[in-house]
Protein backbone atom coordinates (compact mmCIF):
# COMPACT_ATOMS: atom_id res chain seq x y z
CA UNK A 1 0.00 0.00 0.00
CA UNK A 2 1.47 3.49 -0.81
CA UNK A 3 0.36 6.52 1.32
CA UNK A 4 0.63 10.02 0.60
CA UNK A 5 0.58 12.55 2.85
CA UNK A 6 0.26 16.69 1.93
CA UNK A 7 1.23 19.40 4.89
CA UNK A 8 2.45 22.89 2.92
CA UNK A 9 3.61 25.78 5.00
CA UNK A 10 3.81 26.57 8.56
CA UNK A 11 6.79 24.81 10.77
CA UNK A 12 4.28 24.55 13.62
CA UNK A 13 1.76 23.12 10.90
CA UNK A 14 4.07 20.01 9.90
CA UNK A 15 5.05 19.44 13.28
CA UNK A 16 1.66 18.67 14.39
CA UNK A 17 1.04 16.13 11.88
CA UNK A 18 3.98 13.91 13.47
CA UNK A 19 1.51 12.44 15.83
CA UNK A 20 -0.63 11.20 12.66
CA UNK A 21 2.53 10.49 10.93
CA UNK A 22 3.33 7.57 13.41
CA UNK A 23 -0.21 6.36 14.14
CA UNK A 24 -0.57 5.70 10.63
CA UNK A 25 2.70 3.59 10.55
CA UNK A 26 0.96 1.94 13.15
CA UNK A 27 -2.19 1.20 11.25
CA UNK A 28 0.25 0.76 8.46
CA UNK A 29 3.06 -1.33 9.54
CA UNK A 30 3.68 -2.38 5.76
CA UNK A 31 2.56 0.84 3.78
CA UNK A 32 5.02 3.34 2.46
CA UNK A 33 4.59 6.52 3.43
CA UNK A 34 5.45 9.38 1.13
CA UNK A 35 5.14 13.32 3.05
CA UNK A 36 5.04 16.32 0.68
CA UNK A 37 6.68 19.81 2.36
CA UNK A 38 7.61 23.07 1.72
CA UNK A 39 11.31 23.77 2.45
CA UNK A 40 11.31 25.70 5.27
CA UNK A 41 9.30 23.15 7.43
CA UNK A 42 11.87 19.96 5.28
CA UNK A 43 13.95 19.44 8.29
CA UNK A 44 11.09 18.12 10.98
CA UNK A 45 10.57 15.54 8.76
CA UNK A 46 13.45 14.57 6.97
CA UNK A 47 14.84 11.74 9.27
CA UNK A 48 11.38 11.07 10.52
CA UNK A 49 11.85 7.30 11.31
CA UNK A 50 8.06 6.41 9.80
CA UNK A 51 8.61 7.91 6.76
CA UNK A 52 9.97 6.16 3.31
CA UNK A 53 9.75 9.47 1.21
CA UNK A 54 9.91 13.02 1.97
CA UNK A 55 9.02 15.15 -0.93
CA UNK A 56 10.09 18.91 -0.78
CA UNK A 57 8.06 21.01 -2.95
CA UNK A 58 9.56 24.69 -3.17
CA UNK A 59 7.50 27.37 -3.50
CA UNK A 60 7.52 29.59 -6.60
CA UNK A 61 4.56 32.46 -7.95
CA UNK A 62 2.85 32.73 -11.26
CA UNK A 63 2.93 30.61 -13.87
CA UNK A 64 5.95 29.35 -12.69
CA UNK A 65 4.86 28.13 -9.75
CA UNK A 66 1.73 26.29 -11.79
CA UNK A 67 3.88 24.63 -13.78
CA UNK A 68 6.42 23.26 -11.20
CA UNK A 69 3.15 21.94 -9.27
CA UNK A 70 1.61 20.50 -12.48
CA UNK A 71 5.36 18.55 -12.88
CA UNK A 72 5.46 17.37 -9.51
CA UNK A 73 1.85 16.11 -10.36
CA UNK A 74 3.00 14.27 -12.78
CA UNK A 75 5.59 12.84 -10.48
CA UNK A 76 3.50 11.62 -8.02
CA UNK A 77 0.62 9.97 -10.12
CA UNK A 78 3.58 8.04 -11.39
CA UNK A 79 3.72 6.47 -8.00
CA UNK A 80 0.05 5.08 -7.99
CA UNK A 81 -0.81 6.02 -4.54
CA UNK A 82 -3.87 4.33 -3.02
CA UNK A 83 -4.50 7.02 -0.27
CA UNK A 84 -3.58 10.50 -0.24
CA UNK A 85 -4.18 13.13 2.99
CA UNK A 86 -4.09 16.62 3.19
CA UNK A 87 -3.61 17.61 6.18
CA UNK A 88 -3.32 21.43 4.93
CA UNK A 89 -6.39 21.97 2.57
CA UNK A 90 -5.23 25.47 0.78
CA UNK A 91 -5.67 25.57 -2.78
CA UNK A 92 -1.58 24.42 -3.37
CA UNK A 93 -2.40 21.43 -1.70
CA UNK A 94 -5.41 20.23 -2.49
CA UNK A 95 -4.38 20.40 -6.27
CA UNK A 96 -1.08 18.55 -5.39
CA UNK A 97 -3.72 15.71 -3.31
CA UNK A 98 -6.14 15.42 -6.38
CA UNK A 99 -2.98 15.77 -9.26
CA UNK A 100 -1.28 12.66 -7.21
CA UNK A 101 -4.64 10.86 -8.85
CA UNK A 102 -4.70 8.85 -5.54
CA UNK A 103 -7.48 5.96 -5.63
CA UNK A 104 -8.84 7.49 -2.34
CA UNK A 105 -8.43 11.02 -1.28
CA UNK A 106 -9.18 12.11 2.33
CA UNK A 107 -9.47 16.15 2.78
CA UNK A 108 -11.47 18.78 4.26
CA UNK A 109 -14.62 19.91 2.80
CA UNK A 110 -13.55 23.44 2.26
CA UNK A 111 -16.57 25.42 -0.19
CA UNK A 112 -14.83 24.92 -4.02
CA UNK A 113 -12.32 22.38 -3.36
CA UNK A 114 -13.84 19.72 -1.63
CA UNK A 115 -14.69 18.07 -5.15
CA UNK A 116 -10.89 16.92 -5.13
CA UNK A 117 -11.30 14.34 -2.38
CA UNK A 118 -13.24 11.16 -2.66
CA UNK A 119 -13.92 11.84 0.99
CA UNK A 120 -14.67 15.32 2.64
CA UNK A 121 -14.28 15.45 6.41
CA UNK A 122 -16.72 18.37 8.19
CA UNK A 123 -14.42 21.74 9.78
CA UNK A 124 -15.75 24.19 11.11
CA UNK A 125 -15.33 27.63 9.68
CA UNK A 126 -15.12 29.17 13.20
CA UNK A 127 -11.72 29.03 15.44
CA UNK A 128 -12.20 26.77 18.08
CA UNK A 129 -11.02 25.79 21.53
CA UNK A 130 -9.27 22.29 19.98
CA UNK A 131 -6.01 21.35 19.71
CA UNK A 132 -4.86 21.57 16.06
CA UNK A 133 -3.38 17.87 16.13
CA UNK A 134 -7.19 16.68 17.12
CA UNK A 135 -8.57 18.95 14.15
CA UNK A 136 -6.14 16.99 11.92
CA UNK A 137 -7.08 13.49 13.50
CA UNK A 138 -10.52 13.86 12.17
CA UNK A 139 -8.77 12.72 8.75
CA UNK A 140 -7.73 9.81 10.13
CA UNK A 141 -10.80 8.49 11.32
CA UNK A 142 -12.28 6.82 8.39
CA UNK A 143 -9.20 4.47 8.68
CA UNK A 144 -9.77 3.11 11.56
CA UNK A 145 -7.20 4.48 13.70
CA UNK A 146 -7.06 5.06 17.41
CA UNK A 147 -7.87 8.22 19.42
CA UNK A 148 -4.80 11.08 19.60
CA UNK A 149 -3.02 10.30 22.60
CA UNK A 150 -0.39 12.86 23.34
CA UNK A 151 1.52 10.30 25.76
CA UNK A 152 1.31 7.18 22.99
CA UNK A 153 1.74 9.65 19.74
CA UNK A 154 3.16 12.93 21.03
CA UNK A 155 5.02 15.66 17.96
CA UNK A 156 8.39 14.38 17.13
CA UNK A 157 11.31 15.29 15.57
CA UNK A 158 14.85 13.10 15.09
CA UNK A 159 17.73 14.57 16.70
CA UNK A 160 20.77 15.28 13.79
CA UNK A 161 24.04 14.30 15.07
CA UNK A 162 25.70 16.64 12.85
CA UNK A 163 23.69 19.37 14.07
CA UNK A 164 24.07 18.74 17.79
CA UNK A 165 28.23 18.67 17.17
CA UNK A 166 27.61 21.95 15.83
CA UNK A 167 25.66 23.42 18.48
CA UNK A 168 28.12 22.39 20.99
CA UNK A 169 31.21 23.69 19.59
CA UNK A 170 29.25 27.25 19.15
CA UNK A 171 28.42 27.27 23.33
CA UNK A 172 31.80 26.13 23.56
CA UNK A 173 32.94 28.95 22.01
CA UNK A 174 29.98 31.50 23.83
CA UNK A 175 32.28 30.16 27.27
CA UNK A 176 29.42 27.93 27.80
CA UNK A 177 29.71 24.80 29.76
CA UNK A 178 28.04 21.61 30.89
CA UNK A 179 27.88 23.30 34.47
CA UNK A 180 25.73 26.03 33.03
CA UNK A 181 21.85 26.01 32.83
CA UNK A 182 21.18 27.20 29.62
CA UNK A 183 18.20 29.07 29.13
CA UNK A 184 16.77 29.63 25.56
CA UNK A 185 14.30 32.69 24.90
CA UNK A 186 13.18 32.85 21.41
CA UNK A 187 12.02 36.96 20.72
CA UNK A 188 10.55 36.33 17.11
CA UNK A 189 7.34 35.25 15.66
CA UNK A 190 5.25 34.45 12.49
CA UNK A 191 3.67 37.43 12.35
CA UNK A 192 3.18 40.58 14.15
CA UNK A 193 -0.20 39.49 16.06
CA UNK A 194 1.91 37.17 17.49
CA UNK A 195 5.48 39.13 18.04
CA UNK A 196 5.79 40.26 22.38
CA UNK A 197 7.36 43.76 22.95
CA UNK A 198 11.18 43.70 22.48
CA UNK A 199 11.17 45.56 26.05
CA UNK A 200 9.56 43.09 27.59
CA UNK A 201 12.20 40.54 26.44
CA UNK A 202 14.51 42.59 27.75
CA UNK A 203 13.07 43.13 31.21
CA UNK A 204 12.68 39.13 31.29
CA UNK A 205 16.12 37.95 30.07
CA UNK A 206 17.55 40.74 32.55
CA UNK A 207 15.49 39.10 35.55
CA UNK A 208 16.62 35.67 34.70
CA UNK A 209 20.24 36.52 34.36
CA UNK A 210 20.30 38.27 37.84
CA UNK A 211 18.52 35.40 39.77
CA UNK A 212 21.18 32.91 39.00
CA UNK A 213 24.77 33.81 37.69
CA UNK A 214 25.58 30.72 36.52
CA UNK A 215 22.08 31.04 34.03
CA UNK A 216 23.46 31.70 30.80
CA UNK A 217 20.53 33.16 28.54
CA UNK A 218 20.62 32.40 24.93
CA UNK A 219 18.69 34.75 22.35
CA UNK A 220 17.63 33.11 19.38
CA UNK A 221 14.96 34.41 16.74
CA UNK A 222 14.30 33.88 13.13
CA UNK A 223 16.48 35.33 10.20
CA UNK A 224 14.04 38.35 9.82
CA UNK A 225 14.14 39.25 13.70
CA UNK A 226 17.80 39.03 13.91
CA UNK A 227 18.01 42.98 14.82
CA UNK A 228 15.26 42.85 17.58
CA UNK A 229 17.40 39.91 19.06
CA UNK A 230 20.37 41.80 18.93
CA UNK A 231 18.60 44.72 20.68
CA UNK A 232 17.49 42.39 23.76
CA UNK A 233 21.16 41.14 24.13
CA UNK A 234 22.50 44.80 24.06
CA UNK A 235 19.85 46.61 26.66
CA UNK A 236 19.86 43.32 28.73
CA UNK A 237 23.86 43.92 28.79
CA UNK A 238 23.69 47.19 29.57
CA UNK A 239 21.59 46.39 32.50
CA UNK A 240 24.62 44.36 33.91
CA UNK A 241 23.01 41.46 32.59
CA UNK A 242 26.77 39.81 31.19
CA UNK A 243 24.93 36.33 31.32
CA UNK A 244 22.57 37.39 28.58
CA UNK A 245 24.33 35.60 24.81
CA UNK A 246 24.13 35.31 21.44
CA UNK A 247 25.30 32.12 19.67
CA UNK A 248 24.11 33.30 16.19
CA UNK A 249 21.58 31.94 14.56
CA UNK A 250 20.40 28.37 14.58
CA UNK A 251 18.95 25.85 11.77
CA UNK A 252 16.15 24.37 12.95
CA UNK A 253 17.83 21.27 13.08
CA UNK A 254 20.26 22.90 15.12
CA UNK A 255 17.80 24.80 17.32
CA UNK A 256 16.12 21.30 17.66
CA UNK A 257 19.27 20.47 19.15
CA UNK A 258 19.72 23.15 21.59
CA UNK A 259 16.57 22.21 23.12
CA UNK A 260 18.36 18.95 24.09
CA UNK A 261 20.75 20.54 26.19
CA UNK A 262 18.68 23.51 27.23
CA UNK A 263 16.53 23.81 30.77
CA UNK A 264 14.06 26.03 30.15
CA UNK A 265 12.21 27.14 26.34
CA UNK A 266 10.71 30.71 26.32
CA UNK A 267 8.78 31.80 23.24
CA UNK A 268 5.78 32.66 21.71
CA UNK A 269 3.49 30.53 19.58
CA UNK A 270 5.41 29.86 16.57
CA UNK A 271 7.58 27.02 15.13
CA UNK A 272 10.25 27.20 17.60
CA UNK A 273 8.14 26.42 20.59
CA UNK A 274 6.60 23.28 18.48
CA UNK A 275 10.03 22.39 17.79
CA UNK A 276 10.99 22.33 21.64
CA UNK A 277 7.90 20.50 22.17
CA UNK A 278 9.39 17.43 20.23
CA UNK A 279 12.22 17.19 23.19
CA UNK A 280 11.95 17.19 27.16
CA UNK A 281 13.02 21.04 27.80
CA UNK A 282 10.59 22.37 29.98
CA UNK A 283 8.47 25.23 28.14
CA UNK A 284 7.10 28.89 28.97
CA UNK A 285 4.91 29.65 25.83
CA UNK A 286 3.03 32.99 25.21
CA UNK A 287 -0.29 33.47 23.74
CA UNK A 288 -1.84 36.13 22.17
CA UNK A 289 -4.02 35.96 19.52
CA UNK A 290 -4.39 32.17 19.48
CA UNK A 291 -5.73 29.91 22.34
CA UNK A 292 -2.95 27.42 24.47
CA UNK A 293 -6.43 24.68 23.96
CA UNK A 294 -5.48 25.29 20.04
CA UNK A 295 -1.65 25.04 19.55
CA UNK A 296 0.36 24.33 23.35
CA UNK A 297 2.56 22.01 23.18
CA UNK A 298 1.47 18.09 22.30
CA UNK A 299 3.44 16.01 23.81
CA UNK A 300 3.21 13.50 27.34
CA UNK A 301 1.50 15.79 29.98
CA UNK A 302 4.67 14.72 32.92
CA UNK A 303 6.65 16.84 30.76
CA UNK A 304 6.38 20.88 32.00
CA UNK A 305 4.66 23.32 30.31
CA UNK A 306 3.07 25.97 31.03
CA UNK A 307 1.08 28.64 29.20
CA UNK A 308 1.44 32.73 29.79
CA UNK A 309 -1.94 34.77 27.89
CA UNK A 310 -3.84 37.88 28.56
CA UNK A 311 -6.84 36.36 29.86
CA UNK A 312 -10.66 36.23 28.12
CA UNK A 313 -11.04 39.41 25.67
CA UNK A 314 -13.79 39.32 23.58
CA UNK A 315 -11.92 39.63 20.22
CA UNK A 316 -9.81 36.61 21.06
CA UNK A 317 -9.21 34.37 19.14
CA UNK A 318 -8.66 35.88 16.05
CA UNK A 319 -7.84 35.54 12.03
CA UNK A 320 -4.76 37.66 12.83
CA UNK A 321 -5.58 39.85 9.83
CA UNK A 322 -6.66 42.78 11.36
CA UNK A 323 -6.30 43.93 15.05
CA UNK A 324 -9.79 45.11 16.34
CA UNK A 325 -8.91 47.30 19.23
CA UNK A 326 -5.89 48.35 16.92
CA UNK A 327 -3.26 48.12 20.44
CA UNK A 328 -2.56 44.10 20.30
CA UNK A 329 -3.67 44.16 23.29
CA UNK A 330 -3.90 40.27 23.76
CA UNK A 331 -0.03 40.46 23.53
CA UNK A 332 0.66 43.87 25.12
CA UNK A 333 -0.91 43.08 28.34
CA UNK A 334 1.03 39.95 29.02
CA UNK A 335 3.80 41.55 31.48
CA UNK A 336 7.05 40.72 31.50
CA UNK A 337 6.07 39.53 35.14
CA UNK A 338 4.07 37.21 34.37
CA UNK A 339 6.33 35.31 32.34
CA UNK A 340 9.21 35.48 35.46
CA UNK A 341 6.88 33.81 37.38
CA UNK A 342 5.97 31.15 34.74
CA UNK A 343 9.53 30.72 34.15
CA UNK A 344 10.39 30.33 38.18
CA UNK A 345 7.66 28.33 39.03
CA UNK A 346 9.00 25.73 35.97
CA UNK A 347 12.15 25.58 36.81
CA UNK A 348 11.67 25.09 40.61
CA UNK A 349 9.37 22.33 39.32
CA UNK A 350 11.98 21.08 37.33
CA UNK A 351 14.69 20.98 40.57
CA UNK A 352 11.86 19.31 42.66
CA UNK A 353 10.92 16.26 39.62
CA UNK A 354 12.21 12.95 39.21
CA UNK A 355 13.64 12.32 35.31
CA UNK A 356 10.93 13.00 32.98
CA UNK A 357 9.89 10.87 30.62
CA UNK A 358 12.18 10.62 27.32
CA UNK A 359 9.91 11.52 23.93
CA UNK A 360 10.05 9.25 20.84
CA UNK A 361 13.03 9.85 18.53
Amino acid sequence: MRILLVRLRQIGDVVFTTPAIRALRERFPDARLTYVVEPAAAPVVAHNPHLDDVVVAPRAGGLRGVAADLKLGVRLRARRYDLAIDFHGGPRASLLTWLSGARERIGYDIAGRGWMYTRRIARPRELRARHSVENQWDLLTPLGVSAPDRTVFPVEMTSDAAAAARVRERLERAGVGAVHQIIVVHVSAGNPFRRWPTEHFVTLATALAARDANRRVVITSGPSEHEASQRVIDRSRDRGAANVLSCGEFSIAELRALLDRAALYIGGDSGPLHIAATTCVPIVGLYGPTLPERSAPWRDERLTSESVDAGPLPCRPCDQRVCAPGDFRCLTWVTPQQVIDAAERVITTLRGSATPPTPSR
